[in-house]
């Protein structure tokens, strides 16, 4: 899958961010066919950082969540800045 299509959006609220502050870890929205490895190879080519892990889950409105926790060497809220989410 192409990269740009497998990420829909990144997620904003209270827990995203707070997520990235404590965990390491960035949210997003993803397409629903996407599996762990086309979110792992999106992010790290979008990106360009190092993934660790990846959980997904399907929220209440029927999207795809995938919480994406980067290596220790990269920092998430300086992804996070770098694509605006504050």
């Amino acid at each position: 899958m192409d990269p740009y299509k497998v990420i829909v959006r990144p997620v904003v609220t209270e827990k995203a961010v707070s997520l990235i502050e404590t965990e390491n870890k960035l949210t997003f929205i993803v397409d629903r066919r996407a599996t762990k490895s086309d979110i792992k190879k999106a992010v790290e080519e979008i990106y360009g950082v190092k993934v660790d892990k990846i959980n997904t889950l399907i929220t209440m409105k029927g999207e795809k969540k995938a919480y994406v926790k980067l290596k220790p060497e990269y920092n998430a809220s300086e992804i996070a800045a770098r694509i605006g989410l504050f």
